[in-house]
């Protein structure tokens, strides 16, 4: 499994995630702020699974995933490390 390091950022509801070894989209940005959007990339299907997820930007050296204010990163956090690498590794 890739290992996945998260970085805050000046949002206390997002932090960005990276992996040294692996690129999360080839050439383009996506940014996915619904559920409804979430058919613009596979990732985005993934990540909007998990509960409290609320927006997600995917670039080719980073992902930026935002949750709801009433979700704690500690019920989350470790889901999406997960699904990332989980997805890296299936690349």
């Amino acid at each position: 499994m890739a290992p996945i390091h998260s970085e805050r950022t000046p949002n206390p509801n997002s932090l960005k995630f990276t992996d040294a070894d692996g690129r999360f989209f080839h050439d383009d940005i996506v940014a996915i702020s619904s559920q409804d959007e979430t058919d613009r990339h596979t990732l985005g299907q993934k990540l909007f699974a998990i509960t409290g997820v609320d927006d997600v930007f995917i670039t080719p050296e980073f992902v930026t995933v935002s949750k709801t204010a009433d979700t704690d990163w500690n019920e989350v956090q470790s889901a999406i490390e997960s699904t990332l690498a989980d997805y890296l590794d299936s690349q």
